[in-house]
């Protein structure tokens, strides 16, 4: 049958690891037979990153803010242990730190959800999706190590460039130790803001943000503030809608989700919504089990996993054992990637496809078939699950395509 034409490329970003394997899988299997396939190819893989000095993830970002549509593979964010392992330059920053940082925006992150896999908390009836702010906060903070009898300053400075305010972070006299400084900025958070109103109404969420401005009381205090002064924009159309917002401090919040029965789009700061995307995830499946999209203020979006590259995985795989690797939130990057490249330029056929492909791997899944993480969760009457290979998960789900 003829292919499915693409008029615009997508960015295509590979990365490392099992999720590498998978993502050539993924192309080889369920989307090359039927899409004539363009992509800007971009290797983010960590030896091409040491090569290039990390210049190709700011190639990648910077095509992404040309073509307006990508899909990224999990990368890895080398620690000292990654140094040595790869024998890299240096220890070079988090690849979506840098590409977020690029084009701003927000992270949002939703189960993806099967009949027959049981949410672990009883009382979350609805997913819950995470909005993440995508910039700054620890992801683009400066840090150091300082000897004992060191001090640590934050050091503020007019447009002028003279100083303006000097404040004591610490006095290290009695022992050395690290320091940190982080920052953000008034326009990124109020853009941020004004993505999680804008989907909350398109979606029909109610919001819950949370940070700490009881104890951050300058940093966390501008988040709620700005919130608060974008939402009177909002406010009308949300009452209208018959949806709510609410501010409380992050850990009230974190109460109210575990006894909620979910449903609203719950919107955290950079490091919150990182560590609370992946309890959500768990809770309702998998890490394997998690869309996630970034949607930049002028319109740029970014598919990716919203997982690591499953190194204790692909180190079984490199000396010959079979594994069960989820390649089902790797999937739903490349679908919603191709729904929105075809929404975009209008071709429906190819948007249309995108969906029969994750039509066809649910269906794989509630029929019985899966990964083996998704096993001892899967309860569903007359149906006894399998637990299949990587590989073997893909064939099941190519024949049901």
């Amino acid at each position: 049958m003829d292919k499915i034409p693409m008029k615009t490329p997508l960015v295509e970003m590979d990365g490392d690891e099992m999720t590498r394997v998978l993502w050539a899988l993924i192309k080889e299997k369920l989307i090359e037979p039927y899409v004539e396939l363009k992509t800007e190819y971009f290797d983010l893989g960590l030896p091409e990153r040491d090569r290039t000095c990390d210049r190709v993830t700011v190639e990648a970002a910077e095509a992404t803010a040309k073509y307006g549509v990508a899909v990224k593979c999990a990368t890895i964010t080398p620690n000292a242990q990654r140094v040595e392992e790869y024998n890299l330059k240096e220890m070079w920053k988090s690849p979506n730190g840098t590409i977020r940082r690029i084009l701003g925006g927000t992270v949002f992150r939703s189960p993806i959800t099967a009949d027959g896999i049981k949410c672990i908390v009883p009382g979350w009836k609805k997913p819950i999706a995470i909005a993440r702010h995508a910039y700054g906060d620890v992801y683009g903070a400066v840090e150091s190590g300082v000897e004992k009898g060191g001090k640590a300053y934050l050091s503020v400075c007019g447009a002028d460039g003279k100083e303006r305010e000097r404040i004591l972070v610490h006095d290290f006299k009695e022992s050395g130790g690290v320091a940190q400084g982080m920052h953000n900025t008034d326009r990124s958070i109020e853009a941020f803001a004004e993505c999680c109103f804008s989907y909350a109404l398109t979606e029909g969420l109610d919001v819950w943000f949370g940070a700490k401005d009881t104890i951050s009381k300058v940093y966390d205090r501008r988040f709620r503030d700005i919130f608060a002064q974008v939402y009177g924009r909002y406010a009308a159309a949300f009452e209208k809608k018959g949806i709510t917002y609410m501010y409380s401090l992050i850990d009230d919040v974190v109460a109210r989700v575990m006894r909620s029965g979910g449903g609203m789009l719950w919107v955290c700061k950079n490091y919150d919504g990182d560590v609370m995307s992946d309890m959500v995830a768990t809770a309702f499946g998998s890490l394997g089990m998690m869309s996630s999209v970034l949607v930049s203020p002028d319109g740029k979006y970014e598919f990716e996993a919203a997982h690591g590259t499953v190194t204790r995985h692909y180190y079984r795989r490199l000396k010959g054992e079979k594994t069960s690797t989820n390649p089902v939130a790797t999937i739903w990057a490349w679908t919603g990637a191709l729904k929105k490249r075809g929404e975009l330029d209008g071709i429906g056929e190819l948007s249309a496809f995108a969906a029969r492909l994750e039509r066809a791997t649910l269906d794989t899944i509630e029929g019985g078939y899966m990964t083996g993480d998704l096993v001892p969760l899967f309860g569903k009457e007359g149906v006894v699950p399998v637990s299949l290979t990587s590989e073997e998960f893909l064939d099941k789900i190519a024949e049901k395509l």
